[in-house]
């Protein structure tokens, strides 16, 4: 076992290289402090050409800033607000992938990694430290770079899974500033119904994948009569919480994993961050793990629920683009779809809002040009809006027509069939008159 031995910032990102591309902690556990120090470096005049790599990241992203162009190139897996802009702005970029294969990139060397910074915790009585919050790709960035630098972070909770020895690490700093948080919107009236509708199709003894946000809150707020539900999910917030109190989330009915929560990154307010300390019923796995297809199917009714920007009338689902305008990123969702429709009882749904908050619908005669496909329409299963649920697996392009229409706004429908009678013809219209 080597010696361990801490530095300060700016003295572990002397050993960075112009030309190095870097992996960041993600989400709520991004290593400011160490960008902050790479910024001070730019500044100076002394590195140039770095590219990022990461998940949605919280807090300031000058890595993004159209003032560093030529010194940082953002090359993020997911698009989130703070970098949004610039990436649609051409100052930085999105690299389109399943976050199951981002660990690939790295262990095969299509990314070849100079250097990996991430957060973790304070190391237990057998030196290992957790990923905490954040465990995402870490792993293999942390096998794979040249240059392996960590923060030791008290605020990080030590969740098990996917532990780390700190010897493994180049560089040790120290820092206490606390992850950040995100309180969540309370559901609109909308998110509600949705959340009826999506609970209606949640079996007991399901396994969930749910996401965060308003919306998987409002679900699973719906969901306190149901018994011996699982969680395996990329990601979960405060939503969960009160599920697991009450005893409803008990993972009895797992196949592999059983009794635990698995994720690979959270967000949501310092209780859940709290939650998974040293807590035993909770596992933080890399996501090759956690988001392959064939692990997730192991489960029995695993039941998937994910959202969408907008959905073709033939099922063709858009999640990581508005038009050409990249809005997010493919994420897991299609890893949790083929796993979901693998499981045994397993169940997929896409759930959205009939409508954008501008009063645009989400379901549309075709995608907006350039607007990327995240689930092809051969893979998928349900879709739910506020007014109502309709399984499309199974369903030619016309029924398909047909059922999303009838979920559309009641105000979008005659527009929307117009748009379904130009392209399947008369013919669609009979069958639809018949049925």
């Amino acid at each position: 076992m080597k010696e361990i031995h801490y530095v300060e910032a700016d003295e572990a990102v002397r050993a960075i290289r112009s030309g190095d591309h870097i992996h960041l902690g993600s989400v709520a556990s991004v290593p400011h402090v160490l960008i902050d120090a790479l910024v001070r470096r730019a500044d100076a005049g002394e590195v140039k050409d770095l590219h990022f790599h990461h998940f949605h990241t919280e807090g300031p992203a000058p890595y993004a800033d159209p003032k560093y162009s030529g010194i940082f190139f953002e090359q993020g897996f997911f698009v989130g607000p703070n970098v949004r802009a610039s990436v649609n702005a051409g100052y930085a970029d999105y690299l389109p992938v399943h976050l199951f294969d981002t660990q690939r990139l790295y262990r095969n060397g299509t990314i070849r990694l100079g250097a990996a910074m991430v957060q973790v915790s304070m190391p237990d009585s057998n030196g290992m430290v957790s990923l905490g919050t954040s465990v995402d790709c870490s792993p293999a960035a942390i096998e794979s770079a040249r240059v392996k630098i960590a923060v030791v972070n008290p605020n990080v909770p030590f969740a098990y899974g996917d532990l780390i020895p700190l010897d493994a690490f180049d560089y040790l700093v120290r820092d206490d500033t606390p992850l950040f948080t995100k309180e969540y919107t309370e559901p609109s009236e909308t998110d509600i119904l949705i959340g009826k509708n999506c609970a209606e199709l949640v079996s007991d003894g399901a396994c969930l994948q749910m996401g965060i946000g308003s919306l998987p809150n409002a679900l699973a707020a719906q969901l306190t009569g149901h018994k011996d539900l699982g969680i395996h999910t990329e990601m979960f917030a405060d939503g969960v919480l009160g599920l697991i109190r009450k005893g409803i989330i008990t993972g009895r009915n797992k196949k592999i994993d059983q009794g635990k929560i698995v994720a690979s990154f959270l967000l949501g307010s310092s209780d859940v961050y709290s939650f998974i300390d040293h807590n035993p019923d909770v596992l933080m796995k890399e996501i090759g793990y956690v988001n392959d297809p064939w692990v997730i199917s192991r489960n029995p009714k695993v039941t998937s629920i994910n959202s969408a920007t907008e959905i073709d009338l033939t099922g063709q689902v858009s999640a990581d683009s508005i038009g050409t305008r990249i809005f997010s990123g493919t994420g897991g969702q299609l890893d949790f779809v083929r796993g979901a429709a693998m499981s045994d009882g397993g169940v997929s749904m896409i759930a959205l809002a009939s409508r954008t908050n501008k009063g645009m619908s989400k379901i549309v005669p075709t995608l907006h040009p350039g607007a990327g496909v995240v689930t092809p329409r051969a893979d998928i299963q349900w879709v739910v809006t506020e007014y109502g649920a309709v399984n499309l697996q199974g369903k030619s392009l016309q029924e398909r027509a047909r059922l999303l229409i009838s979920i559309s706004h009641p105000d979008d429908r005659e527009a929307l069939e117009r748009s379904a009678f130009d392209r399947f013809g008369p013919h669609w219209n009979i069958i639809n008159i018949c049925r």
